[in-house]
């Protein structure tokens, strides 16, 4: 844990009596137009923000895509509400506009047309989920959403 994240969580954790609204405050937000500068021929290009926030909270607005079950910890975050799972099967062919969220617990799902936020722990790099086999460049872990 880096020490903006660690930082972060402390916050987070004195002011929970304060509700979600303040815990959200020390979350920067991103947005997906704000996640790549570019495509070259080794594929997309991670911005500055992007890279930045790396490591540390962030807060991202969205839509969730159909879940692949209905007990997944994990789902998709979409620029745009989808009726099927983007997933993709390799990073080169990997959307700029989803971003997949391991939630830190099991939850219910909410229709892929209503916006949510996301909160959670940003990871940058090609990954392949071990339990799934899904690959993804973008992830936001030990996280959390509600509708907005």
């Amino acid at each position: 844990m880096n020490r903006r994240t660690f930082l972060s969580a402390a916050l987070c954790g004195a002011l929970g009596v304060l509700g979600r609204n303040a815990c959200a405050a020390s979350h920067p937000s991103l947005t997906f137009d704000e996640m790549y500068s570019g495509v070259s021929v080794l594929g997309l290009q991670f911005s500055d923000k992007l890279k930045s926030l790396a490591g540390g909270p962030v807060a991202v607005r969205g839509f969730m895509a159909p879940p692949l079950k209905a007990d997944a910890k994990f789902l998709v975050l979409t620029k745009e509400p989808v009726s099927l799972c983007p997933f993709c099967n390799s990073d080169q062919d990997w959307p700029d506009n989803i971003i997949v969220v391991y939630l830190s617990e099991k939850t219910e799902f909410v229709q892929n047309n209503r916006l949510i936020e996301v909160r959670g722990t940003l990871q940058v790099g090609s990954f392949t989920d071990e339990e799934t086999g899904f690959v993804s460049l973008v992830r936001i872990v030990d996280a959390t959403f509600e509708v907005v």
